[in-house]
């Protein structure tokens, strides 16, 4: 069994105890996800299952949407509802002010990674450190926020404004973190209190599943994987002919008709399967494939 599953993951799971579960629920098969989701994070999460597994470099799940609850009036070591909050009285903030910071936020940003997170620091993950009460110098990385939109505004339980937003942006953000940098610019101070990932790539959380879903499926896979060509539809698609198969296979470079752009490619076998991952060059005038992944 081949192929991508959309799986929606539920909130207090780490991505790998996911695979842990598929693991258990399709023995003997090889898994592996498409990035990292936070353990409090819930939503979108694509993994590849068997042959697909060697395409996850490959697979097109860069940019993400997220919808988010951020609460005013407090700030979390953690950046989110789940770490230690020291709260601030209740108090009114600039709704005009909040949409001219959203916009300073759209586009390529520096964020600095929370210590609370998985980069690594001297051959240990952040939050290793963290839990032990150190905290060491990051930097700061450059990421991109293709748009922040407010969804609603209302307020939680003890009245501190409660804001939902959709965020669309690069591989590599922290939401938490921009939430905690908006409260810190409106003076308020924000913590996150809830996130879902509602797309990876062309992976949509309207046509994800549960774990619970996924373990129903045991009889009928085939309605729920998706083909191992399915994120790759950025990839240029080239067929080849039948007597060059073999030199596709065994990974050497083949000519083929002028008119292909520079860059990955993916090649189909004249039976419509995928038989490689390849670069497309262009050498003296002649285009050329090399590849890179061949599946036999």
């Amino acid at each position: 069994m081949d192929g991508f599953i959309n799986v929606n993951k539920s909130s207090g799971m780490t991505s790998f105890d996911v695979i842990k579960k598929l693991k258990r629920i399709i023995p003997k098969t090889k898994f592996g996800h498409l990035g990292t989701l936070d353990p409090m994070a819930q939503g979108v999460l694509p993994v590849a299952v068997g042959l697909a597994t060697r395409l996850i470099e490959y697979a097109s799940a860069d940019d993400k949407t997220y919808r988010v609850d951020m609460i005013l009036g407090g700030i979390s070591d953690t950046q989110d509802a789940w770490g230690n909050i020291c709260y601030r009285p209740v108090m009114e903030f600039d709704e005009a002010g909040l949409v001219h910071i959203l916009t300073r936020y759209t586009g390529k940003i520096s964020q600095i990674p929370p210590m609370y997170s998985a980069v690594h620091y001297q051959g240990e993950r952040l939050y290793d450190l963290a839990r032990r009460g150190i905290v060491v110098e990051r930097k700061a990385r450059e990421v991109e926020i293709q748009y922040l939109k407010v969804l609603s505004l209302e307020r939680d339980k003890a009245g501190r404004p409660l804001i939902s937003m959709e965020v669309k942006c690069s591989k590599g953000t922290y939401i938490r973190t921009l939430c905690h940098d908006i409260g810190e610019e409106l003076g308020t101070g924000a913590y996150m209190a809830a996130l879902t990932r509602t797309r990876a790539g062309v992976f949509k959380l309207d046509e994800s599943y549960t774990l619970e879903e996924i373990e129903q499926h045991q009889d009928n896979w085939g309605t729920i994987i998706k083909p191992v060509d399915y994120p790759l539809r950025h990839l240029e698609k080239v067929s080849i002919k039948p007597q060059v198969l073999d030199r596709i296979l065994n990974g050497n470079r083949v000519a083929v008709e002028d008119g292909l752009k520079s860059g990955l490619v993916r090649i189909y076998e004249p039976q419509g399967r995928l038989v490689a991952i390849a670069a497309s060059l262009n050498d003296d005038g002649r285009t050329q494939l090399q590849p890179l992944k061949v599946f036999r």
